[in-house]
């Protein structure tokens, strides 16, 4: 079983732990990722201000940006997933439209699985634009959604 669990630094890492426990059960490989876009354009013109040349420059600046951050986002339920001994791989991925990156993802590490995380009410009208339910629509492969954590002032009956 291949989980591919993405997030964007909300996703609530303890029930991601659990189910990722029950789905691999005794093997299986799991891969945590998460999307960013590259503002290219604001990187580009800071290496220029700062006297760098094109190329090499701007494309390692973007690759800074894109472990930076990728590594706040994902260090939640990385930290869960260290704690729980549940080994993972690591991949960020540069992306303007985070649904598509997921899914494409999920195609092409052959993931069986994705869980990710809804940060809105899953059966609210306007949650179908939503990065979640358009995984849901063209992924091709089940989609575990998980809910973010209650807000204060939920009733948790």
């Amino acid at each position: 079983m291949h989980v591919l669990i993405a997030t964007t630094g909300v996703l609530s890492p303890e029930p991601v732990v659990e189910f990722t426990r029950q789905l691999l059960g005794q093997h299986g490989k799991v891969t945590l990722i998460t999307v960013i876009e590259v503002p290219r354009k604001f990187l580009d013109d800071l290496q220029q201000n700062r006297g760098a040349t094109e190329g090499n420059a701007s494309d390692a600046a973007a690759d800074k940006y894109l472990q930076e951050r990728g590594q706040r986002l994902v260090e939640p339920v990385a930290q869960a997933l260290q704690g729980a001994r549940i080994p993972y791989e690591v991949i960020y991925l540069d992306g303007a439209d985070p649904s598509i990156a997921i899914s494409q993802a999920a195609a092409d590490l052959g993931a069986d699985v994705v869980i990710l995380g809804a940060t809105r009410p899953i059966f609210d009208k306007d949650a179908w634009e939503s990065v979640s339910a358009r995984v849901m629509i063209e992924c091709g492969k089940p989609v575990l959604v998980v809910p973010g954590p209650p807000e204060k002032g939920d009733d948790p009956g």
